[in-house]
């Protein structure tokens, strides 16, 4: 972080005679800039918005805990669960015949139940069951829970998507990452403490919004990089300079900056600004090296896809997760364009092409993260804003099997963690038998959020923000609980 520092001038060569030359004048300036600068940018220090307390400085958290950092692969549109996770032989053996009168279906939504096209089958010592179009994921059974007994509060895309990232299904405020950050701040000083990687070919539903720090002040919200072409955008300008110039430059800038900031305090739109120019600049410096998949090995760029256009881009993107999380940085949310989960037709076809673009890179990421000593210390999020319903959803007059769609579904749905002392090997709570309903050990996602909290050293409860007038959480009105059974 930078540290305001005084400039000196030395003035100790000068021309014969003792006189100051304009030219001698300049270089000695140019060269005190410099050393500001620099020393700004190396020098450990306060951020910029230490004079409202809210930065980035790391903070320890209120207890021990197993994870330091998260991983979220967020997947947007809701992922049928019937159909990868939470296997029900009773939906195929019933298969195109009306919902017998306990699934309960209060919306007249479920004409007739819809069997999985896929086959699942027992993985590991554990024994958990995966669906067979996630061989990648299903490799690390014995590391992974399943939580099959979630559900949420609407039906809807966007209400959902912030109720699975910002605690309710109202719009505006922060999301998780953005908590983790303020909780725990950023453990490098040359990188962000929370990232975000969408797609290269477009955003998700709901854009931006996926990172945003709400209410909270900006310097926690997510920072966007790219996966493909220059990851930062205007990180670095168009023209060369010297190192002289560009530190001259940085140092001039820094003074302006406080001086600004030093009339308008309170400004945290500002700081967070000022904040956001100065990690910039940092960046310059380490930026590069974080985000150089070339530096990897043939073999691990081959693990995570890299040489197969299907799997390229997801592959990408975990692997810069692992080198974000490797290098400090708290949190990591990867994002697929638009919401590709969302099988209202072609269910069978769609969950293929998802599985086929990211199965195999989230297994690499599992395998790679193992290896390099990392899988204890970073917590593995995997899920959508709900799940997909246990029936055919016809558009038009296609009937054929294959070509039915399934419906949102927010009732029972599953979501998977792994690593950052998640206990692994099990399935956690149940639907019931055609896994319309969440019935045992039912899970609400403050109760997720808690959880994911509580193992990265936070307590739910008194990760408070102050915001108009009430202590803002997290887990807000709920009385969420710890998922005791989750933690190994």
């Amino acid at each position: 972080m930078f540290r305001p520092v005084q400039p000196i001038f030395p003035i100790a060569s000068t021309p014969a005679g003792g006189l100051v030359t304009r030219r001698s004048a300049l270089a000695q300036l140019g060269g005190g800039f410099a050393g500001l600068a620099m020393g700004s940018l190396l020098a450990p220090a306060e951020p910029a918005a230490a004079a409202v307390g809210y930065g980035l400085d790391q903070r320890s958290p209120l207890q021990q805990s197993p994870a330091r950092a998260v991983i979220q692969l967020f997947m947007h549109g809701g992922p049928s669960h019937v159909d990868l996770l939470d296997p029900k032989p009773s939906l195929t053996r019933y298969h195109g015949t009306p919902p017998p009168a306990e699934v309960g279906d209060d919306e007249n939504r479920t004409k007739y139940l819809l069997g999985s096209p896929f086959r699942f089958r027992p993985h590991g010592e554990s024994g958990l069951e995966f669906s067979e179009i996630m061989p990648g994921i299903a490799a690390h059974a014995d590391s992974i829970t399943v939580i099959r007994s979630m559900f949420t509060e609407h039906r809807n895309h966007e209400q959902a998507i912030w109720m699975a990232n910002t605690g309710l299904i109202r719009p505006g405020r922060p999301n998780i990452g953005s908590w983790v950050a303020y909780g725990l701040g950023a453990e490098t000083d040359d990188l962000p403490g929370y990232v975000a990687l969408p797609d290269p070919v477009g955003l998700p539903v709901d854009g931006s919004r996926n990172w945003s720090s709400g209410w909270l002040p900006p310097v926690f919200q997510g920072t966007a990089f790219r996966s493909q072409g220059v990851p930062v955008l205007h990180l670095k300008p168009k023209r060369s300079r010297t190192d002289a110039v560009t530190q001259g430059r940085l140092g001039l800038l820094q003074r302006l900056n406080r001086q600004h900031q030093a009339q308008r305090p309170g400004e945290l739109e500002l700081d967070a600004r000022i904040a956001n120019f100065e990690l910039a600049a940092r960046m310059q410096l380490s930026a590069t090296d974080a985000l150089d998949l070339t530096s990897e090995t043939k073999e691990t760029q081959s693990l995570y896809g890299l040489d197969n256009p299907t799997t390229k881009s997801y592959g990408r993107r975990c692997l810069m997760a692992r080198r974000l999380v490797e290098r400090g940085v708290r949190f990591v949310q990867l994002f697929m364009r638009g919401q590709p989960w969302d099988t209202h037709t072609a269910n069978t076809a769609g969950l293929k092409s998802c599985c086929g673009q990211t199965d195999g890179p989230v297994g690499a990421l599992l395998t790679d993260l193992k290896r390099r000593g990392l899988f204890d210390s970073t917590l593995v999020l995997w899920g959508g804003e709900f799940g997909r319903t246990p029936a055919a959803e016809l558009r038009g007059s296609n009937t054929a099997r294959g070509n039915e769609g399934r419906d949102h579904h927010p009732y029972g749905f599953s979501v998977w963690l792994a690593g950052g002392g998640i206990k692994g090997g099990q399935a956690y709570g149940t639907t019931d038998d055609f896994g319309y309903r969440s019935i045992e050990n039912r899970t609400q996602t403050a109760n997720l959020h808690a959880t994911i909290l509580h193992q990265l050293g936070l307590d739910h409860e008194t990760l408070v923000y102050s915001h108009n007038g009430r202590d803002e959480r997290l887990t807000d009105v709920y009385r969420a609980t710890i998922i005791r059974e989750l933690l190994g």
